[in-house]
């Protein structure tokens, strides 16, 4: 087994924590960004883990992140996997809607500023999307991105999620042929402390005993990531898709000449554009 050097962001709980063990014990090197230094001493503790702390409602320190992952070494994968949900519609330091920012932005930026790292080692690039993106994510509009007209806790995550998989696309459109492979997964509805702070939809679902009833657990979810990171592109997943457990996930927006998808690159270029 080719020993692997993988990027999780959002890695300190949830999925990405248990994708961080899981990972560890198959022998690979794993690195965790998160906001809790708590949580991320815990975890390299007890999976010998190493990390960095950024929050993504900065986008400074995204970019000091990346700065910092470059002079860590190679990266053979980056799972884009850190986001949020805002109750209320919030604007980050940096004049953007917070849910887009930690969902979308954040994993642009260090994306981008990662690229030519990346692509050095023929690098997967999994973005972590959801399910949320066919449920919320139908009010998709690319001219409000930033949730000027329309804000909901729910729509604002199903259009993120979808971002994400609209990037995902793009991603592999353009740096496909210098040799990064981009895959979206959907982990499931994930029994965690995810979407505490939102609606009531979400509190019912995650944080009462109903969550036992369909909710799976974060290590379960976890090895659907596993199994991409650990994947071979063009065998294990077709680069610029979308899967669920080991089989293709079909999101409602087709965008069959790419345009959204290019839109929403070059819109996220644009609220970067101090940074890149």
């Amino acid at each position: 087994m080719q020993r692997k050097t993988i990027v999780i962001t959002g890695g300190t709980d949830g999925i990405g924590a248990a994708a961080a063990r899981q990972l560890a014990t198959l022998g690979h090197r794993v690195i965790v960004t998160g906001r809790s230094r708590e949580k991320a001493e815990r975890l390299a503790k007890e999976a010998g883990v190493r990390w960095f702390l950024a929050d993504y409602t900065r986008l400074r320190e995204v970019a000091r992140l990346a700065a910092a992952l470059r002079e860590a070494g190679p990266i053979d994968v980056l799972c884009n996997n850190a986001g949020g949900i805002a109750a209320e519609r919030t604007l980050t330091e940096d004049g953007i809607e917070k849910t887009f920012q930690l969902n979308v932005l954040g994993g642009y930026l260090l994306t981008r500023l990662l690229a030519d790292v990346l692509a050095q080692r023929r690098a997967t690039v999994i973005q972590t999307s959801s399910i949320a993106s066919n449920l919320f994510g139908r009010g998709f509009d690319i001219h409000d991105l930033n949730s000027e007209k329309k804000y909901t806790p729910a729509g604002a995550y199903g259009n993120c999620k979808l971002a994400d998989v609209l990037f995902t696309r793009e991603l592999q459109r353009r740096c496909g042929s210098a040799g990064i492979s981009a895959v979206a997964f959907e982990p499931g509805i994930v029994r965690s402390n995810f979407g505490a702070g939102s609606t009531l939809l979400f509190r019912i679902g995650y944080h009462t005993p109903l969550k036992y009833l369909f909710t799976i657990p974060p290590e379960k979810s976890a090895r659907r990531l596993v199994r991409l990171a650990t994947g071979t592109p063009g065998e294990d997943f077709v680069p610029g898709g979308m899967y669920s457990a080991e089989k293709p996930y079909r999101v409602w927006c087709a965008d069959a000449d790419g345009a959204l998808a290019r839109s929403l690159w070059e819109q996220c270029g644009e609220m970067c554009r101090g940074y890149l």
